[in-house]
């Protein structure tokens, strides 16, 4: 049994299509991890790539450990099942399921012991002697499944295999499958087209659309927590409502005011903690998210109320679907508005068409989306949070707090708006904080703080401090503006222009990285793995080299660069370099001074990127 590893994958086709675009994923042994979108999405290339079916343009991929980009996909230690089952019509089901292990030259006696016991596992056993045109669509898919058991895979690759089932059957076979990863205990990786599916069989699902993955999380996550409008409603039968609105902060209070119609709700302003405050003026064009199940035809149920108009009821047995309209004005046949709203009612409940109902809704689970971005304002881990500041003779007080600003941060007096992501917050220092909630996250700590009048984060993996009664924020990463000037964070991440070469020099042939007219030399594995990506073409392309201002360092024989200014943030400082008419910025000593040094680069932590496709090479 094994994980797998996916790093960065890419496919682009010659035509410079890209089929998927920079896939990573780890997949821990025995997990059933379903990938699931709209056609056209990537999800089954992906799956081909996987098993050896389809060349990866970019990126790693590893199973158990070892890197599998050029193994042969008889060597992969995997087994497909696709959606067309691909039995053999002239051999009974015995034969089919035992061909691959016969390839192999496996004993007689352990073809059969292996295929005995997969269809016992299937239920299958009665029909060992008859052909695939004997059997139905679920039993042949039985069978299918029972060729790839018996070969004892690392991981099972299932491609649409119910596709071709009716609806009833392919209920059944759901069950199966799960029941069948529960037995074998191995990795599964499933890709539909079908939400349904995904949600009842994964552990966790990875949502794709154009070729870009969307979000990769559990299936309750996925339906509570959606990261875009397009998972808010993919994800979810019925699909979520989407209602554009406007959101206005009040003190403690926000008023959500529904465009196009009458309706108001004030709700506690705690509901957009993780929310930037520059989507609560009143005025940025957003779109409210609602499930059915959070919007009832019965007025007292929630606490927030409104008028709605019933524009059709579908009937479903234990329940019913009401559509209706909070635009009462709403014409006759005018079709679909951006005012409808899907509902769930009472089984047998009677509305008369047209008829004016009250709703109530349960706004504490909305979901607000960037109405032009679509992706959600009300993150799980919020990046950042933006708090008021005053600058007075080199004094900040923000938060409650003062503290002389180090000199590289130069400031006017002056009010500034002050961003601080949730990474410049950490658990124990000299701000006065008080952590009242906590969540965990993805493996991870999100602490609630409350700090002065605002409400702070910080993340973490490990122990927590005890007694915890204040917190410390990283001045660097702080953006300071007012609108018209400001002081921007510290950019952590270099980005230099570059070339592939190929040089001579007393040591042999080499490969390296030109950077201003300097050949950096990277090893013979790199080298590989970018000439394997672009070939012959990569001496024509444009690269980006990204590197972290801690994998720079001043070195004796290194590149030939110029200070430019050295800044000091107190605990930390750095210089920033001219090097042939690009910036760099380098990590340093405490009292640094220097003027023409030399710098080097950690090439074992540097990403590399082609331009002109957009790929991370390394």
């Amino acid at each position: 049994m094994a994980g797998l590893k996916l790093s960065h994958i890419y496919k682009v086709y010659p035509n410079g299509a890209k089929a998927v675009n920079d896939f990573n994923m780890d997949i821990e042994d025995k997990e059933f991890i379903v990938f699931v979108g709209p056609s056209g999405c990537g999800k089954s290339t992906t799956l081909r790539m996987i098993a050896g079916l389809e060349d990866i343009t970019a990126g790693e991929l590893k199973i158990g450990g070892s890197v599998i980009n050029n193994v042969e996909p008889k060597d992969r230690d995997i087994a497909m099942v696709f959606q067309n089952y691909a039995l053999y019509p002239h051999m009974t089901v015995y034969k089919n399921m035992a061909f691959g292990l016969k390839l192999r030259k496996t004993p007689k006696e352990e073809i059969d012991r292996k295929v005995k016991e997969a269809a016992e596992i299937l239920g299958i056993t009665e029909y060992l002697d008859r052909k695939p045109r004997e059997m139905s669509g679920g039993q042949r898919q039985r069978v299918a499944l029972g060729r790839a058991i018996v070969r004892e895979p690392k991981v099972f690759l299932l491609d649409e295999p119910l596709s071709n089932l009716d609806a009833k059957l392919r209920t059944a076979m759901r069950s199966e499958i799960s029941k069948l990863h529960a037995k074998l205990k191995t990795t599964f990786i499933y890709v539909t087209h079908d939400q349904v599916e995904a949600m009842t069989m994964g552990t966790r699902i990875v949502v794709m659309k154009d070729g870009f993955v969307q979000q990769i999380d559990s299936p309750r996550n996925l339906y509570r927590y959606p990261e875009n409008k397009f998972v808010a409603g993919f994800i979810g039968t019925p699909q979520m409502n989407f209602l554009d609105c406007r959101i206005k902060l009040c003190g403690n209070k926000a008023e959500v005011a529904l465009d196009g119609t009458d309706a108001k709700f004030s709700v506690p302003s705690e509901i957009f903690n993780k929310a930037e405050r520059k989507y609560l003026d009143g005025v940025q064009e957003l779109i409210l998210g609602l499930r059915a199940e959070h919007i009832s035809a019965n007025a007292e149920k929630y606490a927030y109320r409104a008028k709605c108009r019933v524009t059709n009821v579908e009937e479903l047995g234990v329940e019913s679907l009401l559509y209706a309209d909070f635009d009462l004005n709403l014409r006759d046949g005018a079709g679909e508005s951006p005012t409808r709203i899907i509902l769930k009612a009472d089984a047998g409940a009677d509305y008369e068409y047209g008829s004016v109902i009250e709703v109530s809704l349960d706004l504490s689970n909305m979901i607000v989306f960037d109405k032009v971005t679509e992706k959600s304002i009300m993150h799980r881990i919020p990046e950042a949070v933006v708090v008021d500041g005053e600058v007075k003779a080199g004094v900040l007080k923000m938060l409650g707090w003062k503290t002389v600003l180090p000199p590289a941060i130069r400031l006017e007096d002056g009010k500034y708006s002050v961003t601080v992501p949730v990474s410049a917050v950490a658990l124990n220092g000299d701000i006065k904080a008080e952590i009242f909630k906590e969540e965990q996250i993805n493996g991870k700590r999100l602490s609630h703080l409350r700090v002065a009048d605002r409400v702070l984060f910080t993340l973490d993996d490990g122990a927590r401090p005890e007694n915890v009664k204040g917190v410390s924020i990283d001045l660097k990463q702080l953006t300071f503006t007012d609108g018209e000037r400001g002081v921007d964070a510290l950019n952590c991440v270099n980005s230099l222009e570059c070339s592939f070469v190929k040089f001579k020099d007393e040591h042999g042939r080499g490969y390296g990285l030109d950077i201003a007219g300097s050949v950096l030399s990277c090893t013979q594995d790199t080298a590989d793995t970018v000439l394997g990506v672009c070939g012959r073409d990569i001496y024509k392309r444009k690269l980006e080299m990204k590197i972290s201002v801690y994998d720079v360092k001043i070195s004796v024989d290194g590149i030939p660069a110029e200070v430019v200014r050295v800044l000091d943030y107190g605990e930390e400082t750095f210089a920033v370099l001219d090097l042939g008419g690009q910036t760099v910025t380098v990590a340093v000593e405490k009292g640094f001074s220097g003027t023409n040094e030399k710098i080097g680069f950690d090439l074992n932590k540097t990403e590399l990127y082609e331009k002109e496709r957009d790929i991370r090479l390394i």
